[in-house]
């Protein structure tokens, strides 16, 4: 790997996240509602307790969670169009909810849920790249919200999410690991990679793919490696949170 400095916009280290925000109650009618911003990427996530479940899971004791994402006509430079108004839903949509709703559900206990459903839903505001590992790090902290009034209204004896989870972008640019990377860095990535983990370090997903050259297994040790070490920034920022939304208004 390339050891030269590099240039990155705000002078950001290889290693280092962009800016960080997590704003939680952006959404004062939803169950659970966080806005996410990974730098100039904004994601809206709020989360929505049902009382059911999909038929194939009644009477079974469990509960479901899953997530719908979208992004917004002007999240980008051009405009694009409503998937709505072309009658279909994209695979790049089916992907990323898809990814979503397992790596939520790594750290449920279904069971513990009871036959009720919560759905993520996960709408881009604003991209610059990394809107699926935003989209999971704020729906993460925006169902844990959501759990934790259901205990406090009494429904849930204790929250079913057993550890926060949260995702981060990690690529190879110019032949150096970088984290977190912005659209423009993306765009020119020779390995890019999607990687989810929960608070306890284990790993949900790992979406590594070689644009041009292909990566080592030494190289994809290094990016998982500086992946971990983001992706605990972002849960102590998700706990943070977590814990001040819960702490007792004076």
């Amino acid at each position: 790997m390339k050891t030269q400095p590099i240039f990155r916009a705000n002078d950001r280290a290889a290693d280092q996240l962009r800016s960080i925000r997590l704003t939680p109650g952006f959404v004062a009618t939803a169950e659970g509602s966080i806005l996410v911003e990974f730098g100039h990427t904004r994601v809206l996530c709020n989360a929505t307790v049902e009382q059911t479940v999909p038929a194939w899971l009644r009477n079974s004791g469990k509960g479901w969670v899953t997530a719908e994402y979208s992004m917004l006509p002007r999240a980008t430079l051009t405009r694009t169009p409503r998937e709505s108004e072309r009658g279909k839903i994209g695979g790049r949509t089916h992907e990323i909810q898809r990814l979503i709703g397992r790596s939520l559900r790594s750290v449920m206990d279904l069971r513990a849920l009871g036959e009720r459903s919560i759905i993520l839903d996960c709408d881009v505001l604003q991209a610059d790249g990394g809107t699926r590992t935003a989209a999971i790090t704020g729906a993460a902290a925006a169902l844990s919200l959501a759990l934790n009034k259901l205990v406090a209204a009494g429904t849930l004896p204790a929250s079913p999410m057993r550890e926060l989870v949260a995702a981060v972008s990690v690529g190879i640019v110019d032949g150096q690991v970088l984290l977190d990377l912005d659209y423009q860095e993306d765009s020119q990535a020779e390995t890019d990679a999607n990687v989810v983990m929960t608070a306890s370090g284990g790993l949900v997903e790992t979406q590594a793919t070689a644009e041009r050259t292909p990566y080592s297994r030494d190289e994809l040790t290094e990016m998982l490696d500086v992946a971990n070490a983001g992706i605990q920034q972002l849960i102590a920022a998700q706990a943070h949170i977590l814990t001040a939304a819960s702490a007792p208004r004076p």
